[in-house]
């Protein structure tokens, strides 16, 4: 998902819960969801039946699901029966979780298989509305946790399944989900069925169906993988060709860290509340993403990096999230590094810079915020931008090879799978033989970033540059690059470690004409540098 600096995020109007208002199931472990919807044009009502592989992990005599209640306004689902190999169980549906009764405790490692019966009009989740030409659209939209408003799930993402989609629509839609194309058919009174399934685990979170009038276009195979646009009609021609470039970012990171994860990508114009979607397989973009004069490369290089992830490698919890944007928003850049050079690279990290700089006056937090309630408010210029920067750090700190090698290690090792921070370090600290923990730490635990107040001069006599560093905001553990300008023109590059609030360094310079602090721009931070004549 990109943020509000390079797309336009919409206000979004539902309150999420909090995170620890989803507490982990440990007795039960989703193997795959089957989702069958009926949607029609004459309601905003659906119908809904899913069935749901589950491996019990302890014994135990019910579990819960997360499913939306009927609200004051009528909005939510109604359950009518939950099945067990086609014999009824006893259920309670209330407070947004439905209760499941076992017919008798269960066996460690014991598999079955539950159907859910259920009906009514989605507040959330399943955005059904009318797209800018005025033609009725349903896209799921489910970032953080807004699939239950619609499915039957545990809407968390450390819960990660496969799944399928089996929709029945008005015959004039065309159909966009999950995972390959299994069935289309006409069903009968202008109704037809569309298929999606897929073998992947994902979280709920990427897991969507797309219905609309969309003109489709199979640009090619791309390293194997069925490269897709889906536009409205109305958009054919500049849809097309503005997506497209998609192929460019999917080049890259197949041969950068690993083969495509799933089994096509489309990229697909949506009517939802976030400028990209990263829908595993099948990314959403905001409707006006073509048909103007949008330039849409980054965003759409930010959400082909997260099919690898976000999607694949997820974060555990909501708070890591960083590890879903910081790596898409860094993903990016490392893209339009590869393609435009490191002139390009260097504007965008220093376009993020302040960015986090204005942000983090407003909103002192650490990238990793454990006292947020609102999960809207994770996705914010810390995950976005300053995560970005933390990856720019590091790969400056071990080197390209080694942080290429970790990224593809981290990758192979999470693929499908679920990781924290500290999953991330371990990786990193393996393949680079450094202990990071500071580094990680003080760049992701803590709020903030160095703020210096820095003089130097110069003694000619003794051929000695003298400089005094102050951190003026808390102390951080960092090297510090200077760039050193000799009278004939020549630049050379020394490092000092800044480490406590007050510092003063004597580096010997044959003369000096200009400093520069961090010329290569690899440090998040801010300073003041002023020259004392002597």
């Amino acid at each position: 998902m990109r943020n509000s600096i390079l797309i336009l995020l919409l206000v979004i109007q539902t309150i999420c819960r909090a995170a620890d208002s989803y507490p982990r199931n440990e007795a039960i472990d989703i193997l795959h969801y089957q989702f069958r919807l009926e949607l029609n044009d004459s309601t905003d009502r659906i119908g809904g039946e899913t069935a749901i592989d589950i491996r019990f992990k302890k014994v135990i005599n019910n579990f819960e699901l997360d499913l939306v209640n009927v609200n004051p306004k009528g909005q939510g689902m109604i359950v009518s029966a939950v099945l067990l190999d086609g014999k009824p169980l006893e259920f309670s549906h209330k407070n947004d979780r439905l209760k499941i009764m076992l017919p008798a405790v269960t066996t460690i490692g014991a598999e079955s298989k539950f159907v859910i019966r259920y009906s009514g009009i989605p507040q959330d989740g399943l955005i059904i509305s009318k797209n800018k030409f005025g033609d009725r659209t349903f896209f799921g939209d489910n970032w953080p946790n807004r699939a239950h408003h619609w499915l039957p799930t545990i809407d968390h993402p450390y819960e990660k399944a496969s799944c399928e989609f089996i929709i029945t629509a008005p015959e004039q839609y065309s159909v966009i989900g999950t995972g390959v194309k299994l069935e289309e058919s006409a069903t009968g009174k202008k109704m037809k069925t569309t298929h999606w399934k897929t073998s992947v685990a994902l979280p709920t979170k990427v897991m969507v169906i797309g219905v609309a009038r969309f003109a489709t276009k199979y640009e090619g195979i791309v390293n194997g993988v069925s490269l897709e646009s889906w536009v409205y009609p109305q958009n054919r021609l500049e849809g097309f060709s503005a997506y497209a470039i998609a192929a460019g970012p999917l080049n890259f990171f197949n041969k950068m860290i690993a083969p495509y994860p799933y089994e096509k990508l489309a990229n697909v114009q949506s009517t939802t509340r976030y400028g990209g979607m990263e829908n595993a397989g099948n990314i959403f973009y905001f409707e006006n993403s073509v048909g103007g004069k949008q330039d849409i490369e980054t965003l759409v290089a930010h959400e082909v990096a997260h099919q690898w992830f976000g999607d694949s490698a997820s974060e555990a919890d909501w708070y890591h999230v960083w590890l879903s944007e910081g790596f898409a928003t860094y993903g990016a850049h490392l893209y339009l590094e590869s393609i435009y050079g490191s002139k390009r690279l260097a504007e965008d990290m220093e376009q993020d810079k302040n960015a986090i700089k204005e942000y983090n006056i407003k909103n002192p937090s650490a990238i990793v915020n454990t006292s947020v309630t609102d999960l809207t408010k994770i996705l914010n210029t810390n995950s976005y931008e300053k995560g970005s920067w933390v990856l720019h750090m590091l790969r400056h700190e071990i080197g390209d090879d080694k942080f290429w090698q970790g990224i593809r290690e981290y990758y192979e090792q999470y693929q499908f799978g679920n990781a924290i921070t500290d999953d991330f370090r371990k990786v990193m600290e393996k393949v680079s033989g450094r202990d990071l923990k500071l580094f990680f730490d003080q760049w992701i635990f803590k709020a903030g970033q160095p703020g210096l107040g820095v003089t130097w001069s110069y003694d000619s006599k003794k051929k000695l540059l003298n400089l005094e560093v102050e951190q003026r905001t808390s102390v951080f553990d960092f090297p510090l690059e200077i760039g050193i300008t000799n009278t004939a023109g020549m630049e050379k590059i020394e490092k000092i470690h800044i480490s406590a609030q007050k510092q003063h360094f004597q580096l010997p310079v044959d003369n000096i004409s200009k400093l520069r602090l961090d010329p290569g721009n690899w440090l998040l931070y801010s300073a003041d540098l002023k020259e004392i004549r002597k």
